[in-house]
Order: structure tokens, then sequence, then C-alpha cells
């Protein structure tokens, strides 16, 4: 046996008598034996007088002190005695507690009394301490303390040179070696690492030898053993005559039982030793052993080094022992520099605490494709792996992976808790410059996940509120930044300025998550003011965290954010950077919301602290070059944001233009031209635009008209310039955007001037903000044309030149809708003679118009709608890969994106929707002008723009930025369809394009978003249900339906109901069906008006620019049988009440409008599954009990149910998937099931909706909910196999494998249930399958399954009822045309005479079987 270490420390020690390996092998205990019989074998071992193979000798804890002891136990009772014990008592002083722990061998029995146990075999103490054996001190040496001539020692400083300085000292401390340089004066003992003489062994030791080499054939297990001496017995404390032979011959025993033992047997025994032991204690035996073997010198030698201990790395006991290579030492620090002891605090040299001046490690190649961590340079780029960098670029201060350049995100962050100012702001720099380049997608596919989203997860956001309260302004600076960046996307707000002057442009979104909140829907009455004042408990309640979660906004606003923004601008006063990103951040704040506006608003002293100092109304000169200081000097970014304060509510405007001299602020800065400001010219520029952009907003609520007077002089100086600087090359941008600003601002003032005072409404708190009429006449305004026309025909002019024509931007759109104002204006003066304006109109048409609507030019900007429409190219609106939906935003990082893009340069929406609502305005006051300005309907452009809209594809994901380009696109296809609708009914032939414009129309409808419920009041009023949108009504439209029937379904039928006449039918009543629709699609009343102020020019009744936030279309895909629904519902929630008023009229309606759009725009519906358009067929039967008998409905149902069944339409016809609208189609088939037993009397039609979900190919839950659940329908069910809507072959084929669903048709034939006069589509179909299932061969099938074959066979051949025992044993082919509905064979065909022949004799006595 090999000797080895309890994990109690105590040493295994063999018994050296000899005794033979029979008689240490006791009988060991085996399972089952109790206690009674481990006593009695522990009496025979003692009477026996055996000695015990083994002694427990318990050794001290430190190591060495382990001192075995050698005579065993003489007397073999255990005897206790009290002799020869103290005569006083121990004292009373508590000892430490002690952790004793029971052996995990033998357990202590709980429920033994601990007295009985030890009077039972501890009978006298001498048997436990009569054979103590005393440490033998004689060969000890004993050191004395050296004598010193002072009372203390000195004191030891560090600038004494130290003697006997070793040089590897390791990591000790310097006091640690100084104390151990003391003690070896004292001691002479030689210190780690010195030379020392070898000395001899102590007496009793053993002397030490060099290790055996460790060869290949002295491993172990296995080979030729070579061990001279034990390592772990040393004999130590034992007398010194007898400890050398003692332990030499303890070791001798142990090699030779090793030796004697076969390999496997020792690699067991050391498996079951290691798995005894406790790993630590393992691990301790073989540092040992390696220590030891590193210390041991040779005899021979007179010196041997001392070293260091090498640190040994223990290996399982299940692994292979390998060969013990020595490891080459680690090699000697190398600095970079030479350490002089004059240096500060380098007279002693620490090695262990300069690794890091060191060389950095290679950089190791990738050789997987494993992830790694991303790092970025100080520029926020991201490097790659493998990227090599000298280190003077700072780039490797981290300690993970430090031969990387770059930091870490969370290396980032942990420099952003620095106690060092410079490194916070540091990494919030470098942060900020990480997230810019990810919103602009530089990163793109090069990492895993969003980095924001990564961000915010980390609690980044209140990272930097906390860094907003630091005490440094660099630090503060640095958070700005980052805030900036975080918040504001780098192309909203260039998107959002470079569109102000579109058709309705300065009409925007909130960016704000459209999830949250959804305690809002349904409040849409409640006026938006109202709302933003008050918060619910719950918002209140809220942590900002939780906040933050959902609306980052809103998260940042609970943190008190805009005080402190408030308290860096008034008290810090930090530089013009700081300034210019506080600015941004509050335009984005405000942009979030009514409510984020009011509270900028009302933050104590923010805006008077921006007006007074960022919009002074006298400053000093500045020259061109880097500002030192934004305070008391004019900046366009201040004026930026009190506009979309403004745009956010007309209450906020007129508290704006009340208060801080606002007025005289904006007549200081719009009074002078730009080159007149004493700003440079970029930041004039800006500033003028914006200003003109403020009072364009506050006009466009009826305000700020008496401003107009004064600056009267300076507009109409301004307007003369314009067709002078349109002629500059190229055209300035800035200068573009601030002409077209002008012009945006006229066409409002003219608006205003046009407007009449209306009527508030009541409870409307918006309505009665301004309760005096506009201050601008018409005399004021009149004289604008003259100097506005020019500048159209100067910008016109470059339309044949796409670089100028992109270049003028929004110009020449803002001089169509001027004009279209002006003519609307004009014409509502009542005092004003209308054949003025009507003759100037004609003019306008004559000498402008005409010759610019026949130019080559202008066709390719309609050809070029497609190229650039979000419709026709969904993938152009796809999310930014950063984009966050706890933050909105519009995520164009270049502003508008591609040229070819609504939103780009080269758009064409802008032009020719101002183009369209200018001809639209013509049309409307003056019809003559229809048949001149039909032909641009005509435009092979725009019709295969309208082509590709109602084309079925994908469409656009709902985002902020797709939002926003489909409300422009919609307002072109709106006016469109407008001027469609206008010319219409005066062409004597309909067009070629008006089922075009009709298929738009419905198309558009189902698409508008919130904002648009003008629109769509529209498009029900005037485009969808109008007859002239019909055209093949008065072509032969019903004829062709009829026609069509003919040849699919045969001419059966009274000729009054085909689907021709209901057709025709249908188009005499569209407009019944038009007020149905009216009654039950209509937007609310509220954003109805909202809506219809906005679009009509009704300033007095414009209440904000903010529009609702656009979470879905206005109306459902399936708007069409919307009034149904309505109808259903209310069935619904009150089943016990009458039906609702005129039921039948609201449900004639309905399915005259869908049997119109299923026969002639098939389009339409395309959006709704036609498994979809079943489900709301059904509701017809569920709305009423005799709703569905009534003679037109039925028609009407019939003819939808012969369209939904058509071959081309019945594939699509998918019952299992998720239906929208439908929480689950079994349920409302369970329940059409129990209205048709109550109340269908055995309707054929209302039998026919029942059977087409029982075809084969749906779940097989609908036909077990049938023959299971509602048996007694077959009772009812008598539709004739002539009028199934679909062919036999549906509910026949394949055979059914649903074995419960087949007992199930056995038993309703068996029983009765199901007969041939009663349900006879049923009847044939369960035949089918019944016979299908008996005579089945098929080997795969289970024991159950053909057990239940047999036993139905049996019961089929014993069954009394010829007749059905025919049909079942003479089945043959489903035949609809012979009154059966199936064939059958003359006699039972051979295979099935052989089957039947695995009967039993008695079955086949019984049923009177023949051959």
């Amino acid at each position: 046996m090999r000797v080895s270490l309890h994990p109690k420390k105590a040493v295994l020690k063999e018994s050296h008598k000899g005794q033979s390996l029979s008689a240490m092998m006791l009988s060991r205990p085996k399972p089952g034996e109790s206690e009674v019989d481990l006593l009695r074998f522990q009496s025979q071992f003692l009477k026996a007088g055996t000695a015990p193979a083994v002694q427990l000798v318990k050794g001290s804890r430190r190591r060495g002190d382990a001192h075995p002891q050698q005579l065993p136990l003489q007397d073999p009772r255990d005897v206790v005695t009290l002799d020869n014990l103290p005569d006083l008592p121990p004292a009373l002083v508590p000892a430490p507690a002690k952790r004793a722990r029971a052996s995990p061998g033998h357990p202590l029995p709980h429920d033994e009394d601990p007295e009985e146990r030890l009077n039972r075999h501890d009978q006298h103490i001498t048997a436990v301490l009569s054979k103590i054996i005393e440490r033998d001190t004689s060969s000890v040496a004993v050191t004395l303390p050296v004598p010193s001539g002072v009372a203390f020692p000195p004191v030891f400083h560090r600038t004494q040179e130290r003697q006997g300085k070793s040089a590897g000292s390791g990591k000790r401390s310097i006091f640690a070696q100084e104390i151990a340089s003391r003690r070896v004066t004292e001691n002479r003992v030689p210190a780690a690492g010195e030379a020392v003489p070898s000395l001899e062994p102590p007496e009793g030791a053993v002397p030490s030898e060099p290790p055996p080499s460790r060869d290949k054939g002295s491993q172990f297990p296995g080979g030729s053993h070579d061990f001279h001496r034990s390592n772990l017995v040393t004999g130590k404390g034992l007398r010194s005559q007898a400890a050398e032979q003692e332990v030499q011959t303890i070791h001798e025993e142990n090699v030779a039982r090793l030796q004697a033992m076969d390999p496997e047997e020792i690699l067991k025994e050391q498996q079951q030793l290691l798995a005894q032991l406790d790993p630590s204690l393992v691990a301790f035996l073989r540092s040992q052993a390696g220590t030891k073997a590193t210390k041991e010198q040779s005899p021979g030698s007179p010196t041997v080094p001392v070293t260091k201990e090498e640190p040994i790395v223990s290996t399982s006991a299940s692994e292979s022992r390998k060969e013990d290579k020595p490891e080459p030492r680690a090699p000697a620090l190398k600095l970079p520099m030479t350490p002089h002891k004059e240096w500060l605090h380098m007279d002693t040299v620490e090695l262990e605490k300069l690794h890091w001046t060191q060389d950095l490690p290679p950089l190791r190649q990738q050789q997987t494709q494993e992830r790694m961590q991303a790092r970025f340079s100080l520029q926020g780029e991201l490097l790659a792996p493998d990227v090599d960098l000298p280190t003077h670029l700072g780039l490797h201060h981290h300690g993970e992976e430090a031969e990387r350049a770059g930091y870490s995100l969370q290396e980032l962050f942990h420099l952003t808790r620095s106690q060092v100012s410079q490194q916070r702001a540091l990494a919030l720099h470098v942060l900020s410059q990480i997230i810019g380049r990810a919103q602009a997608g530089e990163f793109g596919d090069r990492l895993v996940g969003s980095i924001l989203r990564l961000l915010l997860d980390a609690g980044f956001l209140f990272l930097l509120r906390f860094s907003l309260d630091d005490r440094v302004d660099g630090v503060i600076a640095a958070a700005v930044r980052a805030l900036r960046a975080l918040l504001v996307a780098p192309g909203d707000e260039e998107l959002l300025d470079s569109t102000f002057s579109w058709y309705h442009g300065a009409s925007v979104f909130p960016l704000i998550p459209s999830q949250e909140d959804k305690e809002d829907e349904g409040e849409e009455e409640e006026p938006a003011t109202e709302k933003a004042k008050k918060k619910t408990p719950e918002e209140e309640s809220r942590p900002p965290p939780d906040l933050a979660r959902h609306d980052v906004i809103k998260g940042l606003l609970a943190t008190n954010l805009l005080p402190r923004l408030r308290y860096v601008l008034e008290v810090t006063c930090p530089g013009p950077s700081v300034v210019l990103d506080i600015l941004a951040v509050l335009t984005r704040v405000a942009r979030h919301s009514l409510e984020s506006a009011v509270r900028v608003l009302e933050c104590p002293r923010l805006i008077n602290t921006i007006v007074q100092e960022f919009l002074p109304t006298s400053w000093s000169p500045m020259g061109v070059g880097p500002t030192p200081s934004l305070y008391k000097v004019p900046c366009a970014a201040a004026m930026k944001l009190l506009r979309v304060l403004a745009s956010a509510g007309r209450n906020i405007a007129a508290r704006l233009l009340s208060s801080f001299d606002f007025r005289g602020r904006l007549c200081r800065f719009a009074a002078e031209a730009p080159g007149e400001l004493a700003l440079p010219p970029e930041e004039a520029e800006t500033l003028s635009t914006e200003t003109l952009r403020l009072w364009a907003v506050v006009a466009s609520y009826g305000q700020g008209g008496d401003l107009y007077r004064e600056l009267y002089p300076v507009l109409m100086r301004a307007l003369q310039t314009l067709p002078t600087e349109l002629t500059t090359h190229p055209p300035q941008p800035l200068s573009m955007q601030r002409m077209a600003s002008l012009l945006t601002l006229l066409t409002q003032l003219t608006l205003a001037a046009g407007s009449t005072h209306p009527e508030p409404t009541r409870g409307s708190a918006e309505a009665c903000v301004s309760a005096t009429p506009s201050s601008v006449t018409w005399t004021q305004v009149s004289g604008l044309q003259p100097l506005v026309e020019p500048c159209l025909k100067q910008a016109l002019k470059f339309l044949p030149r796409p670089d100028v024509w992109n270049a003028l931007g929004p110009v020449p759109s803002a001089c169509l809708l001027f004009l279209s104002a002006y003519y609307e204006a004009w014409s509502q003066q009542a005092s004003l003679c209308p054949e003025d304006w009507l003759q100037d109109m004609e003019r306008l048409l004559d000498e402008f118009l005409l010759p610019f609507l026949n130019q080559t030019s202008l066709g390719h900007l309609w050809d070029s709608l497609r190229h650039c429409s979000a419709l026709c190219n969904p993938l152009s609106c796809a999310p930014a890969p950063e984009a966050l939906p706890s933050l909105a935003s519009l995520g164009r990082a270049g502003g508008g994106g591609p040229p070819l893009s609504v939103a780009g340069s080269a758009s064409p929406f802008p032009f020719l929707t101002a183009l369209l609502s200018l001809l639209n305005t013509l049309v409307r006051i003056h019809r003559g002008l229809c048949g001149q300005l039909a032909a641009v309907l005509a435009t092979p452009g725009l019709q295969n723009y309208f082509l590709q809209c109602v084309a079925p594809g994908p469409a656009p994901q709902l985002t902020p930025f797709s939002a926003w380009a489909l409300r422009h696109e919609y307002h072109l296809q709106y006016l469109v369809l407008s001027l469609a609708q206008k010319v219409a009914p005066l062409q004597p032939e309909p067009a070629a394009s008006t089922a075009l414009h009709h298929a738009m129309a419905l198309a558009l409808l189902s698409r508008l978003l919130p904002g648009s419920e003008y629109l769509a009041q529209e498009l029900l009023l005037n485009c969808v249900f109008r007859l002239e949108f019909l055209p093949e009504n008065a072509s032969g439209g019903p004829e062709a339906a009829d026609f069509s029937d003919g040849l699919s379904l045969g001419n059966s039928g009274d000729p009054q109901f085909r689907r021709g006449a209901l057709l025709a039918q249908a188009c005499q009543d569209l407009p019944s069906i038009r007020s149905c629709y009216l009654a039950h699609c209509s937007p609310a009343r509220a954003s109805l008006l909202t809506s219809q102020a906005l679009y009509r020019g009704e300033l007095l009744r414009v209440s904000s620019l903010l529009l609702p936030v656009p979470k879905e279309p206005l109306l459902p895909t399936d708007w069409p049988f919307q009034p149904l629904i309505h109808l259903y519902h209310q069935a619904s929630d009150t089943p016990s009440a009458l039906p609702a008023a005129d039921s039948v009229g609201i449900t004639m309606r309905v399915l005259q409008w869908v049997l119109v759009l299923e026969s002639w725009r098939p389009e339409a519906l395309w959006a709704v599954p036609p498994a979809a358009r079943l489900a709301r067929l059904m509701c017809v039967f569920l709305v009423d009990s005799e709703l569905f008998r009534e003679t037109p409905i039925q028609h009407l149902v019939a003819a939808l149910l012969a369209r939904l069944c058509q071959p081309q339409v019945l594939p699509s016809l998918n019952l299992d998937c998720p239906l929208p609208g439908l929480t689950s189609f079994p349920d409302l088939y369970a329940s059409f099931l129990d209205h048709f037993e109550a109340v269908s009397f055995g309707d054929h039609l209302f039998g026919a909706l029942v059977l087409l979900p029982l075809q084969r190919r749906f779940s097989v839950t609908l036909r077990l909910a049938l023959f299971g659940e509602h048996v007694g329908v077959l009772r009812a069910l008598g539709l004739p196999l002539t009028q199934l809507p679909v062919p036999l072959e549906c509910y026949t084929e394949p055979a059914e494998d649903s074995l419960a669903l087949l007992q199930l048709y056995f038993r309703a034939l068996v029983t009765g249930a199901l007969r041939p006069h009663w349900c006879p589509v049923l009847y044939t179909v369960v035949v089918a399958h019944v016979n299908s299932f008996i005579f089945s061969q098929d080997p795969k099938s289970s024991d159950e399954v053909k057990a239940a074959r047999r036993s139905m066979l049996q019961k089929t051949w014993l069954l009394t009822d010829e007749g059905l025992r025919q049909h079942l044993l003479h089945y043959k082919l489903p035949n609809s045309s012979l009154p059966e509905g199936f064939e059958l064979y003359s006699q039972i065909p051979r295979l099935r005479q052989q089957y039947l022949q695995t009967l039993p004799t008695e079955v086949l006595q019984n049923g009177g079987f023949k051959t």
C-alpha cells in the first residue's frame, strides 16, 4: 500500500510486525448488519489479541511537528480510572469554540446517551493517557537573543542600504525582507537566495539525498522503481538512536508492498485514496514534494543556491500522468531604463511593480470566427481586432487584452467614474463619438447587436445625468455633448428644416414612442392642452428608470433635466459649443410632445435666460472666425427653439408673443437683411431664416398680423430682390431656404386675410383662445401676386437644368403654394367682383400654366415618381440599425437621404404636390378650366406610378420616417384624386384612367395616417362611392358578370337575382351605401375638425401644428366590413336586446358594396384573406335570427359565397392560420353551429356555410365539433348535393386518418343520426371515409387502429340495416350527380371478399356470407 494522508492530517503508518496478508484482511461489515454486529466484531478482535495493522497518530497542524508514536497499546481492555488526575479543577476560562465535525465514515447515533456510551467503552483513563510519548528535545539547539547596547533597536529607514539584499525577493515587502535579514544575522542562518555551506543534519534526522531522476523507466505505475528514502516519514520527534532505523524500515516495507502490487492495483488504490482525501490536502502534498525536490542538494557539492519555490499545477487523479518536463524559468524583467537610487522613490527597485513598463505582448492573430470584444479609438472609430497601432496614440492604457489597441465600452464606463476630471471628460467624449458614428450607420453589421440599446441598458442615460451635476466645466461640456449625440439624430433637424416650406411641411408628427401610454387610447375627444397639463398617478409614481425604459425623454424630464440645463446656461456660462448642444437638446425635447414643450416653456427662468442671453436686440459686431462666447450675441439655434415651441400649440405661441418683448425682437431681426446684421454670413442667413419661420408659425394660428403692417416695406423690399437672387450661380442653399421661408410667411398671411372668424366649438379650449379676427386685410396682401409671379417664372427657367433646379430647393414649390393661397383668399372676398379673379385665372392659365404643362422636363418629373416613392420602394423606409423603440427618430443620417427619395434633392414630390394644389384651387373656383387641365391626369408617368401603388406588395414598415414620408406622398395622391373627381363629371365619356383612380382612392383610404382625417372624409364623400369612378356600370359590367357566372356555374336561378342584376342595383344604391359608411367609418368629430381647419386654411381653428402619434392607419384593412362588424358586436354585447334599427338596411348596403369590390375592384380586398371574408359573412347569420331570411340578403350572401368558392380563390382559403380581428375560428364556428341548430330550420344557404369549413384539408377540430358536440345539426343540414358550392372531392379526399373522428362517423351512421335524406352531403362523405377505413390494409397502422378497423368491419357485416350495410360494403366512388351521391359495386370486389373471410366464422355465418 502507498502511504497517504488522511483529511484530518493524521499519518497512517504501516505496521512492521510482519503480519500475513490474511491476518490483516479481516471480515468487513456487510450491508444490512446492525450496530450490535459491529460491537460483536470489535469484541472478537480484542479477544484475539491481534495487533492492529495501522496506528493512528495525530499530528500538529503545523508542518514538521508530526511525531508518530511507536509503541502500541499493551492493555487490550478499554479501562477508565480516576487516578493521577489533578487535584484542582480546571480554570473556568472559556476556551475558543472548536469546529468539530463527525467523521464521514462513523456518524454518531442521535438516540444514544453519551454517558452510557462512555461507561460501556471507556473503563479507565489510563487507556487514553498512559501511552503519551514525550517529544525528545535533547538535540534541538537553543538560541539566545543577541545583546544590544541600546534600549530599543534602531529604526530602519528606506534610505539606508540593506546588507545582504537578495535579488530574488519575490513579492515580499521591504519590511519583511528587513526582518528576515536581521534574523539571519542573529541566528547565523543564511537568507533565501544566498550560497550556504552544507550543514550536517541534526541527530535523528534523515540526511538529504538528491532526488531520483524521473525518467521514463521510473515513472509510476509500472517499470523499475528506485526509491532511496521516504518523502513523508521523517522520524522527527523520535529518539535519535531509533529514528533513522524506524524510518528506513517503514520505507522499505512500503516499497516492497508497492513492488508486489500490479500497476492496475496501484492505480486503483491511488484513485481510492484521492477520492477520500480533501483536494486541497492533495494539492498541498504535491506542492511539498515539488518544493523538497527543488531544495534538496547533493552531498558532494559544498554549496547550493536556494531559489524561489516554483508553483506546481495539480492534475486530476483521473488524468493519465505525463512526463514531468522541467519548466523554463521566467525571463528576467527587462526595464526600458536603468533606475538610479538618486531618483525619487527609486532607491529600492520593486520589480513586480514595474511590469507595466515592459513592451506589450505580441498581437495575437485570431484563428477562429469567435466574437471578440469591440474596441474603439479616441475618435469613436471601431478598430479591427488585428490592427497594430503605435503606443504613443494612447490606445493601450487598459489591463485586459493589453496588446490590442482601443478601449471597450466597459472600460470607458469605468473611466467615467475616475477621480481625475480629465479622464471623465475623455471617456464621455469618446462615448459621444461612438454614439454619433453608430447613428450615422458607420459600424453596419460589424457589431453584434445595437450599441445604443446596450448603452441604455447599462444605465448610460443616468450616467450622463449624473455627469451634468459635476463641478468641473469640462465634464459638464462632455456630458452635454454626449446627451446631444444620444437624443438628437444627425439628420432629423436638417430634414425637417429643409421641408418646412413644403405643402403642410410645418405640420409634423411628434417624435414620441408609439407604443407608450396605452391608456391614452380612447381619449381622442379630450383637448391636447388639457391632456398635457395633467399627469396620471401611475406616471407620477413611476421611477425615472422605468419611464426611461419606455420613453427616454420622459425619463430624463423626471430627473429635473430642465432646471439643471437652465443652471448651466445661467450660472456656469459655458462656451459656444456647449450652448449650441443645450439648445439642440431642448429643441429635441420640445419636438417630443405637447406636454414636453409646455414643460420647457414653464421651466423657471429657462426661456427668459435664453431670450435675454442669446436673442439680444443689440450686440457688438462680430468678425469672421470662431466666436469666443455666444452670450449677448443673437443665436439662430435659440430662435429655432422658440419656433419649435410655437409649433406645439396656439397657446404657447400666444404666450411667447406676449412675453419677453418678443414682438420687438421679431421686428429687430426681420427688419434688416442678412448682410446688414453684424454677424458671420452663415449665422446671419440662418438667423433671418429662423425669424421668418417663427413668424410663419405664429401667422398659421392667425396671430402676429400687426407685425405685417409694421414691416410691410421691409417685406416688399425683400420680395423684390428675389428674382435677382435667383439668378446668382450657383444658388446658395441658405439663401434658398430664407427665400422659401419668406414665401411661406406671405402664404400664411394671405390665408389669414381670407379667413373669417369662426364660432368657437363647445368644449374646445383651443378654439376660444383667439377671440378677435385676423388683423390682416385683403387690401394689404392683394399686391403680392405681381411680385411673386416673376420669382416663379425665373425659377421655372431652370427646370431643364437638373443641377440648378435641385439647388433651388423649395423655392418653386413655395411660389406655387402662395399662388394657390392667393386665389383661395381672393375668391372668399364677397365685396369683390368674381369676374376679376376668374379672368385673372384664365390669364395665368394661358400665359403660364398651359405652356409649362406641355414641357418635356415636367414629364421627367412625373416619371421619377416611382423611383422616389416610399410605397414603391418599401426598403427605403426601413428603420435604421440603431433605431430604439424608446427614442423616436427619423433616422436620416444625411438629412434627406439619397437624391432619389421622397426627401432627396431630386425628389419631384414637393413641386408636383404644390402644382396640383394650385390646379385644384383653380378648378374648384373656375369649373371652366377642367377640360384644359384634364390632360395632367393622363400623364404616363403618373399612371405608371398609380399602377405600382395599387399593385399587391409589401407595405413599408410604419416608422417615424416612413410616417413622415408617406404623409407627403399621400398628399400628392389625394390632390390627383381630388382633381380627377372634379374633372370626371364634365367629361362626356369615362376616361381610361377612371378605374385606376378609383382603385387608387380605395387604396389610399386604407393607408391614411392620423392627422389626415379630413382627407379620409373627403375620399368617402367624393371619390370612393362616386358613380363616375365605376365605369364598368356603364360599359357592360353587369352583363359581363352574368356571362362569367354562366360559364362557370351555369345559368340556373332567377335572372333578377343574378350577380349582374345585384351589381346594377348596388350602383343605383351608391348614395345609400355612402351614407352607411359615413355613419360607421367617419373619424371622430374632434379629430375631424382639427384636421379640417388645417387643410382648409381656417387659421383661427388651428390648435397645433403637431399631428397625432401615427400608431396605425385611420381605417382597418377590412373597413368595407366595418358596419357589419359593428352590428355583430352590438348583438354579442346584448344578446337579449332588440336588433339594431335598420340592421337589414345596413347589412344589405355592406354586402352590396363588398360585392362591387369583389367583382370590379378585387385588389381593394387583397389585404383581407379569404378566410377573414368568410368569417365576416358568417357574422351576417349571427347578428339576428331573422336577418338571413331576407331575400336580398340571401342572394347577396349567395353571390359572395360563390366568389369565395371559385377555383382560383378556394386554394387560398386557409382556416388554420391566425385571422385579423378574430381570436379563434374554431370558437366562431362552434357558436355558428349553435346558432344554426337553434334558428336555421334547414336553410340551405346557412347549411352551405356550415359545410364549407368541413373540407378534408381543414383542421379536424372543426369536424370533431360537429360530430361530437353538435350531432343535432345533422338533422337539419339538408343541402342537396347539386347545390354544394365546392366539389365533393374536397370532402372525400384524402382518406380520413383521425381514429376518433372515424369512430364518431360510424356511430352517427349506426345510430341513425346521419341519414341520406336528412344530410345527403355528409352521408356521402362519411360513407366514403368509413369504407376506406374498414377495407384499408396499411401495414404501418398501429395495433389500436387495426383492432378498431376489425371491430368496425365486424359490426358493419352484422348490420341489420341492409341499405347502410350495402353502402358501406359496396361503395365505389363519389358522384354528386346520383341521388345517393356515390356509385356502388354490383358485387363485393374480390379483395374485399378475401378480407372479409378473415373475420371469425360465427360472424360470417350470422351475416350470411356467401362466396
